[in-house]
């Protein structure tokens, strides 16, 4: 099983799309974009980037739809990437759609999956640190347990100002961390993890 986290698509151009071992020619990539509704739209200008860089997206809101709805989407796809935005209103549609299911059966098939920001996060044992923004919106999610496909939690789009702040939140994390600046990522191939991306390797 693959699975790739990342804090957002510099990450994937550089290095993401290669660790998936999937030619580019062979790519079939199911976008899923849910999570930018949380915070107002999708948009199109990352994905305008990537393809632009030659790979083709097609992309999905597993919103209100059933699972038959999701399957068909995914049946022809061999990578499942899910973009950022809210990781509270992502975590309430898969809840909403099953779509928790849905993504092992379709892991467990040996499709690949990519997760940027929310997409990244909500692959952790909870989405915890997506509530230390304080203007966060949670969407009435109060239960903060997520995906549990890594052992540890994430901090995306890290920069070295919030050093402080990150170190005091730290005292009540029951989970081990990872620190993401954008262009970095960690990859894990059958339950091992490894950092890899721009610069040293995030600590606090």
């Amino acid at each position: 099983m693959k699975i790739i986290l990342s804090s957002d698509y510099t990450f994937l151009l550089k290095y993401g799309y290669a660790l998936t071992g999937i030619p580019k020619s062979e790519m079939k990539i199911a976008h899923i974009i849910t999570a930018t509704k949380g915070k107002g739209a999708f948009n199109p200008k990352y994905k305008m980037i990537i393809e632009k860089d030659g790979y083709k997206l097609d992309s999905f809101d597993i919103e209100r739809k059933s699972e038959e709805e999701i399957n068909n989407f995914l049946k022809d796809k061999n990578i499942i990437q899910m973009e950022g935005g809210s990781t509270f209103y992502l975590l309430k549609a898969i809840r909403e759609t099953n779509f928790g299911k849905i993504l092992k059966e379709q892991l467990e098939k040996g499709k690949v999956y990519i997760g940027t920001s929310a997409g990244a996060y909500v692959m952790c044992p909870s989405i915890e640190v997506s509530s230390w923004n304080e203007d966060q919106n949670f969407f009435g999610i109060q239960d903060f347990t997520a995906l549990d496909y890594v052992p540890f939690v994430l901090k995306a789009h890290y920069k070295d100002e919030e050093k402080e702040f990150v170190k005091d939140k730290l005292k009540t994390l029951k989970y081990p961390i990872y620190i993401l600046k954008d262009g970095q990522g960690m990859f894990c191939e059958d339950g091992v993890c490894k950092f890899i991306g721009d610069g040293e390797e995030g600590k606090i």
